[in-house]
């Protein structure tokens, strides 16, 4: 499984929709707030007040430099592009396609988040997002019942997880198929609960747990 990565004690909590993309993008890029700092030729202490204030407010010039440095668009690192749908911009010159390993799968599966599940319904496939995490090996989310995810429960399904980075066409997929269970035992739900990632968004009363046990796991990334 993947190490996630701390905060360290010098760097508190970004605050502020601006502070949270600068400390995601350059986690993501594996950069302290020194390194994005020198990359940027600005000083530490401003990129720290930018990341821990939500009333900051830098000039465009010092946005532009920040973007620079990590690699991303101006848009991207305002929140411009937060309701479009990634994929508009062009491909890159010389992409290259790959399949991912077994470990590879795991270890971005194991970063948990949100991933869109595939459930049949009498109507059709449907395709939703849910909060989940992996446990034991296998995908599991907690839900309500009567939602669209609780029919995934004794279906074979498809599950997906993805992160693609507009400012250079490229990102990485990963496929799991399976069967979804749900999950009776209360002493299994309780320990799923106890070792849960993180709470749905959706809020509520969401009680139901069901499981996915994979039977393909694969993947794809396109670099640049």
């Amino acid at each position: 499984m993947a190490e996630l990565t701390h905060t360290s004690a010098t760097e508190s909590l970004p605050s502020g929709d601006l502070g949270r993309r600068l400390a995601a993008r350059r986690l993501q890029l594996g950069l302290t707030q020194g390194e994005t700092a020198a990359r940027a030729d600005m000083d530490p202490g401003y990129l720290r007040h930018l990341e821990q204030h939500s009333d900051a407010a830098p000039s465009r010039a010092a946005l532009l430099k920040l973007a620079a440095a990590l690699e991303t668009t101006l848009s991207t690192l305002t929140g411009g592009d937060a309701e479009l749908p990634p994929g508009p911009g062009q491909a890159g010159h010389d992409p290259r396609f790959t399949e991912l390993s077994r470990t590879e799968c795991g270890d971005l599966l194991s970063t948990h988040g949100v991933g869109r599940l595939a459930v049949p319904t009498a109507s059709g496939p449907v395709i939703v997002p849910v909060n989940y995490s992996v446990i034991d090996g296998t995908i599991a989310f907690r839900t309500a019942r009567g939602a669209t995810p609780a029919l995934a429960a004794g279906c074979s399904v498809a599950f997906e997880i993805d992160r693609i980075d507009e400012a250079f066409s490229q990102g990485w997929s990963v496929l799991v198929r399976g069967r979804a269970r749900l999950v009776t035992d209360v002493d299994e739900a309780n320990r799923l609960a106890a070792r849960a990632h993180s709470t749905p968004w959706a809020g509520g009363r969401r009680d139901m747990w069901v499981r996915i046990d994979p039977y393909s796991v694969t993947g794809r990334r396109i670099t640049v």
